[in-house]
C-alpha cells in the first residue's frame, strides 16, 4: 500500500472507543492501480485517488 507518486503510506495511530480505551490501528491510502499515459508512453502504476485527481486535472 505505497502511491508511486507521492510515496503515501498506511498511517498507524490509535482507534479511541466511548470508554477512552486505546487499541492500535492503522489507516490505508486509497491506492488504486491504473495506466497513465506519461511523456508518451503508458505505465502501469498504483496512485492514490488524491494525485489521480491531480494527474486528470493537468492532463484534461
Amino acid at each position: 500500500m505505497k502511491c508511486d507518486i507521492c510515496n503515501k503510506r498506511p498511517m498507524y495511530g490509535n482507534k479511541v472507543s466511548h470508554s477512552k480505551r486505546h487499541t492500535r490501528r492503522r489507516w490505508l491510502p486509497n491506492v488504486h492501480r491504473t495506466n497513465l499515459l506519461v511523456q508518451g508512453a503508458e505505465y502501469s502504476v498504483k496512485i492514490c485517488t488524491r494525485c489521480l485527481r491531480t494527474y486528470y486535472k493537468n492532463n484534461s
